[in-house]
């Protein structure tokens, strides 16, 4: 979701290859991409990379307006996006992305409301700070939105309540004509993944 959103932005065209997860032989369909087997995989010309940051980096190199552009909040974006790339593995392994699990009511962890509490914190700390440049993080769109679109959807997917601020940035990410499209494409998918689909059923 994360490059996809990115290229979209940018307005660059580019030929999408969607490789279904955990059925029969995915592992050798995304070899056949990058031997290291993972996803996203981002391919032009002699370049592969098999990671959403590094990505994204390398989008930025060739179009800086992918981070902020002043240097204390260009900063700040890469440390947020960081923290959401490496960190917040409770709330990835309980409430995984599911665009058609909406309605869904899971019992919270103790480490899933920590890690929930610290993402509301980084929204409202970078919104308080830049809310009148913009409805994004950092005013306009960055890379550090496309690391935490994928957050949001959890949120609406699982009812995680939030304060006015947070709320604001979930409905500008959700109501954005690129994630809504992607959400749209990804709830139309055909395959079922148990693992997902059954989490927070009776």
């Amino acid at each position: 979701m994360r490059p996809w959103l990115a290229l979209r932005y940018l307005n660059i065209d580019f030929e999408e290859v969607r490789i279904p997860l955990f059925t029969p032989g995915y592992k050798e369909k995304l070899r056949a991409y990058s031997s290291a087997g993972l996803v996203p995989i981002y391919r032009k010309g002699d370049i592969t990379i098999w990671d959403s940051l590094a990505i994204l980096e390398h989008l930025a190199e060739r179009h800086p307006q992918l981070w902020p552009k002043e240097p204390n909040a260009r900063a700040t974006a890469r440390a947020v996006s960081a923290e959401m790339h490496a960190g917040f593995q409770s709330l990835r392994t309980h409430l995984p992305l599911n665009c058609r699990a909406r309605g869904r009511h899971i019992p919270f962890t103790e480490n899933v409301n920590k890690d929930i509490c610290r993402i509301t914190e980084i929204w409202e700390q970078c919104r308080n700070l830049h809310r009148f440049k913009g409805p994004w993080l950092f005013g306009r769109f960055s890379i550090a939105d496309t690391m935490y679109a994928p957050v949001a959807s959890r949120f609406v997917t699982y009812s995680v309540a939030t304060g006015d601020t947070v709320q604001e940035y979930i409905d500008a990410l959700m109501k954005d004509a690129n994630v809504a499209r992607w959400m749209a494409e990804a709830a139309a998918e055909e395959e079922t993944i148990d693992a997902y689909e059954n989490i927070g059923k009776p």
